[in-house]
Parts: structure tokens; C-alpha cells; sequence
């Protein structure tokens, strides 16, 4: 397999899709990082909790979804924009904007990252909440 990051990256989103835990983690490095708010511990670090955040992943998603839209890479690094398309185990559908920010080291993911577009919680999103609300009042939001 090349280790070229955005062939790597894009062969663990599609093993996701296939729900193949077991090769996933073969391109995880045994000290990785993973942030992504979505999972209950929104930073994994090591082996066994990305281990752990991955299969509550799975268990949950009945059909995970990635289209990549763009990817942006360097020698041992890369950024990729994806359109997420997940069906939940109840049938329910979401679909939402990403991009995954990681690195590579000695030939394993070492570091992913995932931006989504929602806003942040407690008062740092609540202030453009509430400005955007009286903009919106007034006519021009």
C-alpha cells in the first residue's frame, strides 16, 4: 500500500464505510491522536481508547458515508474536505460538512483531527447566536 497521505487517509474512510475495525486500526500508529467531537471522549489518545471510540463509532452507525471533495496534502501530512452521509442503527440520516486535518509517522496515521461547521458551545456560541438573531430582526442577517 502506498503511504502517499491522501491515498492512506481515504483508504481508512473507506474501511469505515466497509465497517472494517481490524484494518482501520492497522493504519493507526500505537500512539495516535485522534479529536473529533462526535465520539464521547472528543480526544483519544493511544491505541486502545481510539480502539474504544471506533467501535462505539461503528455500533452506533448502521451505514457510515463519506464522500471526499478535496484533498490537500504535504509529504507526511494532509487536510480533506468530505461530505458525511451517515445512517444511524434507528434509520435516521445525517448529513453534514467536514474536513479531517493528519499527519503520518513511520508510515501510520498519527494525528487526525475533524473540524465540523457547528457552532461552539456554552457562551462563545451563544454570543453570534444572539447577535445574529437581532440582525436577522433588523433586516439585515
Amino acid at each position: 500500500m502506498s503511504h502517499e497521505p491522501s491515498i492512506m487517509f481515504e483508504t481508512l474512510l473507506n474501511l469505515m464505510m466497509e465497517r472494517n475495525l481490524e484494518a482501520m486500526l492497522d493504519l493507526i500508529h500505537e500512539d495516535a491522536i485522534v479529536i473529533d467531537p462526535h465520539y464521547p471522549i472528543e480526544r483519544m489518545e493511544g491505541k486502545a481508547a481510539i480502539t474504544r471510540g471506533l467501535t462505539w463509532g461503528l455500533d452506533t452507525l448502521g451505514k457510515p458515508g463519506f464522500k471526499v471533495r478535496q484533498f490537500y496534502e504535504s509529504e507526511n501530512s494532509g487536510m480533506v474536505e468530505v461530505d458525511t452521509h451517515h445512517v444511524l442503527k434507528g434509520g435516521m440520516e445525517v448529513k453534514f460538512e467536514q474536513a479531517f486535518a493528519f499527519e503520518i509517522a513511520d508510515g501510520k496515521l498519527i494525528r487526525i483531527q475533524a473540524f465540523v461547521p457547528y457552532r461552539q458551545p456554552g457562551i462563545g456560541g451563544w454570543i453570534p447566536r444572539i447577535t445574529g438573531f437581532f440582525w436577522r430582526l433588523r433586516g439585515n442577517g
